[in-house]
């Protein structure tokens, strides 16, 4: 267990005599408050937050902050108030403490709307303190390191929102060191097969690794005293996600991944030059790889991360990635926005780490307008994961985008109505269609058109979440005035059916019931909701007809009560809506296991997704409704495989007897051959997720397999 004498001895070689009392001071406070408390692991609760403050100490950040880190749970797990927090160590340290309290202590309707809500506050108290985030970061560091003490579906759920939306936090403020421990301790248990097939790979290689890496080091070395340039070399092993991702996007093998060693020079100048001087000396010693420099120095990332990537060939024939960078450019890429905290009163950012708090700001506080929980989340996920290109606007200015950003998403960048008025788009002086992925280099030009509008279609193939939003926006508030026409143009009718007038009832006490049993606010919310489709005019007319007027009615309803929808049978059932029509959509095929949602279709019922499905999230966020698996007898359901093999005669015949072995169903197969590597292609029909992973992980056991996966049919 870490003492408090371990914090403040790291802690006094930068801090003042003062600053380490009130470090004490709050070691004593949460020690007191916490008293009696354990965690799931057994050990004295006290324990978290002082792991907590130290990673926050490793990270050299102010005394609020690591009194924060030390105090950070008290508010929500003991008596404490922020009044009390106030009194015994100042505003600062309240306003921190306060902006960390999750909201625990409120009733949301789902986890997920939970989750939401405690990163919507999150957002809002770190635009006011950036080291709102850094204390939360740390605490979910010590959270992952104990994640073993969890039940397996929280170890899952606590993982996976890590890798989503933890890590790629840590990625944007440059702390690197942070992002690849939190990925790989999520991959540790999100996906526990692969982690130990890949750390057990990886620990066997390492003697001959540490030769290769000194071999490859002491030539470097000797070739920069050349030409009197001084630094080191570094080399050590990607960490585990990193090489796990690489073999699955490029569906390969752990042997054919050729960076599995990394070499850094970081060199003792801060003169960018001398990291293009470095760069001719490697170039000159080793072949380069055609196509994979990468210039971050002079087009840093958007965690201002800068260095020369390059690939080249190594002493025996093999690819060897080389980054370059000065000792200052290493610092921040190690550290990011702690590289270069102020401890003192009155601090002032410099340059770049002001830019870069802006850019996390603005690509996190848009999503601030976004109701729905889902859409939130999947913005926000979308929002940090900046696989970037530099473009440049016809006044010669550079502006970053994800990978796969279009003009539309350049229009909106620059203002909603250029977004909303985009008819068109010049890319280096040649019209290209709206869909075209902009390239690094490109000169972008809008064209726009007075009274145009944007089109549904255009979420197929935007990629910011600010483009998404603004176009959501704009078609969601059209559909709800056509909501609005046809849902009064419904109730009218069904009120005349009735020999009720609507302008009447509309307006009296009764309506003001059926909002209040729907959880609705206004009339046009109700009317709303009858255009969509999510209420029934029939629902609203019934609180209108008198108890003992048309018993044909009330039988009619018993009826309906009793006749039984079409869910259960597809193994589904609907939160709060009965008898509608059910259907799985295709481009993604959800089974039992999936965690999915429901999409009203106007006269087509209810099509459900899978949750992690993108054509889901490009729909009307107010047309998507919670649905849940509810099978009560055993339904096949097909999935989309694909296994990528080294290409040999019965090949397909070998990987069908394992799907076979499992009594399933194959009602699709198909082999194509590039480069002595065979993909085949399956469409499998299997009762569930856990059948699915059984037949997967059989199937990894053949040797002649490099992967596998499920896909979305296109």
């Amino acid at each position: 267990m870490l003492r408090i004498n371990d914090i403040l001895d790291k802690a006094q070689a930068y801090l003042a005599a003062e600053e380490l009392e009130m470090i004490q001071k709050a070691y004593i406070y949460s020690a007191t408050v916490h008293q009696g408390q354990v965690r799931l692991s057994g050990e004295p609760y006290l324990t978290h937050p002082m792991e907590v403050a130290g990673v926050l100490v490793d990270m050299k950040m102010d005394s609020a902050t690591i009194i924060s880190g030390l105090l950070h749970d008290t508010i929500e797990d003991t008596l404490t108030t922020k009044e009390q927090i106030e009194q015994e160590f100042g505003k600062d340290v309240a306003f921190l403490v306060s902006g960390l309290t999750k909201l625990s202590r409120i009733s949301f309707g789902s986890q997920e709307e939970r989750q939401a809500e405690n990163f919507r506050k999150m957002i809002l108290a770190m635009s006011a303190d950036i080291r709102i985030l850094l204390v939360r970061l740390a605490d979910r560091i010590h959270n992952m390191r104990t994640l073993q003490y969890q039940t397996l579906d929280r170890r899952i759920y606590i993982a996976r929102e890590t890798m989503d939306v933890y890590a790629p936090l840590a990625n944007r403020l440059g702390i690197n060191w942070m992002k690849m421990e939190l990925e790989d301790l999520a991959f540790q248990h999100v996906s526990p097969d692969a982690f130990k097939e890949i750390a057990t790979r990886v620990d066997k290689s390492q003697e001959s690794r540490n030769r290769y890496t000194e071999e490859v080091k002491t030539i470097i070395l000797k070739e920069l005293e050349k030409l009197f340039i001084q630094g080191e070399v570094e080399g050590r092993a990607k960490h585990l996600y990193g090489i796990y991702k690489k073999m699955h996007e490029q569906h390969i093998n752990f042997d054919e991944v050729y960076d599995v060693i990394a070499f850094r020079i970081i060199l003792d100048s801060d003169i960018d030059k001398t990291c293009y001087e470095a760069l001719s000396i490697v170039h000159a010693l080793c072949k380069p790889v055609p196509g994979r420099f990468k210039d971050y120095i002079a087009m840093p990332k958007a965690n201002n991360y800068q260095s020369l990537h390059t690939a080249v060939i190594g002493p025996y024939g093999e690819r060897v990635e080389i980054q370059i960078r000065t000792r200052a450019m290493h610092e921040w890429a190690e550290k990011g926005i702690a590289a270069h905290w102020r401890y003192k009163e009155g601090r002032a950012f410099q340059d770049n780490e002001d830019n870069q708090i802006k850019k996390l700001r603005e690509a996190l506080e848009i999503q601030q307008d976004i109701k729905n929980p889902k859409e939130f989340m999947s913005n926000l996920k979308m929002a940090l994961f900046p696989d970037e290109v530099y473009v440049f606007t016809p006044h010669g200015d550079v502006k970053s985008f994800p990978k796969g950003a279009t003009p539309i998403d350049f229009a909106y960048s620059i203002h909603t109505d250029v977004g909303n008025k985009c008819t068109g788009a010049k890319v280096n002086r040649n019209i290209v269609p709206l869909r075209y992925q902009l390239q690094n280099g490109d000169r972008v030009e809008i064209i726009t058109q007075a009274g145009h509008h944007p089109s549904k279609d255009w979420l197929k193939y935007v990629v910011t979440s600010r483009a998404i939003s603004k176009i959501r926006n704009w078609i969601n508030l059209e559909e709800k005035n056509s909501s609005l026409t046809l849902g009064k143009d419904l109730l009218e009718k069904e009120f005349k059916r009735n020999n009720l007038k609507f302008a009447t009832y509309i307006k009296s006490y009764e309506i003001k019931k059926v909002m209040t049993e729907h959880s609705l606010l206004t009339l046009d919310d109700l009317i709303s909701q009858v255009g969509y489709g999510r209420i029934s005019p029939r629902q609203v007319v019934n609180h209108f007809l008198v108890a003992d007027a048309p018993k044909d009615a009330e039988k009619l309803q018993e009826k309906e009560k009793k006749k039984p929808s079409a869910s259960p049978s597809l193994g589904i059932s609907l939160t709060g809506i009965d008898d509608v029509m059910v259907k799985f959509a295709k481009c993604c095929n959800p089974i039992p296991g999936d965690e999915i949602s429901g999409y009203i279709s106007r006269g087509r019922g209810i099509t459900v997704h899978t949750q992690t499905c993108p054509h889901l999230k490009r729909l009307d966020a107010e047309r998507i409704v919670d649905v849940n698996w509810d099978v009560r007898q055993k339904h096949a359901y097909p999935v989309h495989v694909k296994v990528v093999c080294n290409d040999r005669k019965g090949v397909i015949t070998e990987v069908s007897s394992v799907i076979t072995s499992f009594d399933i169903n194959i009602s699709f197969a198909q082999v194509e051959t590039t480069d002595m590597i065979a993909n085949c292609l399956f469409v499998i029909d299997v009762y569930d997720t856990q059948q699915l992973n059984s037949i997967f992980s059989a199937i990894r056991q053949l040797k002649i397999v490099r992967s596998i996966e499920r896909i979305r049919k296109a």
